[in-house]
Formats: structure tokens, sequence, C-alpha cells
């Protein structure tokens, strides 16, 4: 869409960064010749914790990685540590996502709690099906904690 401020006085909304999972403008720049607009922008938890989803389901590890935080901890429901660390997640998952070719993950429902989302989901492994409550805590960008509930 293009806006041509010149010819026209009326405000008219062109994009809705929300509705793209995004938030927190924290700059704002224009091409010299002013032609373009670029922004920086935080994704939303939903956004950064769908992506996670996403990558999962693709078995893309390095995409999957990239969500989480260097000192990621995942817990069983109520607080048994069962992972600590990028490395120990990357080594977990790397085998897992080799070794199921059929893995898939589906969300059945999705709670959004400011920086907590909470994902009923129905897992594919090993065509087995199960069904997982996972609690994801997003912080500075990235997926700080996971608590699942089996």
């Amino acid at each position: 869409m293009e806006i041509a401020p010149e010819e026209s006085k009326e405000w008219k909304r062109f994009l809705r960064l929300d509705k793209k999972g995004l938030n927190n403008i924290s700059r704002i720049a224009v091409s010299p010749n002013g032609s373009h607009l670029s922004l920086v922008v935080e994704q939303t938890p939903e956004a950064i914790v769908q992506n996670q989803l996403d990558a999962y389901n693709a078995r893309n590890l390095k995409a999957f990685l990239n969500t989480y935080s260097e000192d990621i901890q995942v817990f069983n429901f109520p607080n048994e540590l069962s992972l600590e660390g990028k490395e120990a997640l990357k080594e977990r998952y790397g085998a897992f996502f080799e070794s199921t070719p059929d893995l898939h993950c589906k969300i059945k429902n999705r709670i959004i709690i400011g920086n907590k989302i909470i994902d009923k989901e129905k897992v594919t492994i090993n065509g087995l099906t199960h069904w997982v409550v996972a609690i994801y805590e997003v912080e500075n960008g990235k997926i700080a904690k996971v608590t699942f509930v089996r």
C-alpha cells in the first residue's frame, strides 16, 4: 500500500503490528529517499512460542534452539528440573528430532497470561498420541522456562 502524505491529510491504518505478533517499537528509521520505513520491534511471547512450535514440527534444531535462552530450564510439574541450559536442550532434541520422523505437535488450546503461554498439546511420537500441557515463560525475547504437566 502506498501512502502519499502530500495528497491526503487523513490518517489511514496500513499495518497492525500486534496482529503480526510484534510489539514494543524501540527504533524507527526512514530511508534517505523516504521510500522505506524500518522498525525495531520485539516479538510477543505468543509469537516466540509459536516459532518454537513451528521449528519443533519441522524438526529444525537450529530454529528451535533460537527460541530459547542460554540458561533455559525445563521442569516436570510441579518443580522437578529435567533439563538445564541450551547445550543440554540441543543434545536431547537433536537426537529426538533425528529418530522421530513422524513427530508432530498440534495445539488444542492456548492461554496467554502476560509472558506465560499455556498450551494443551496433542503430540504424535512414533505413531503414539500423547497429551501434554506446556507452560512457557518468555523473558527478554526468549523462552526461559518450560514446565510440562503430563
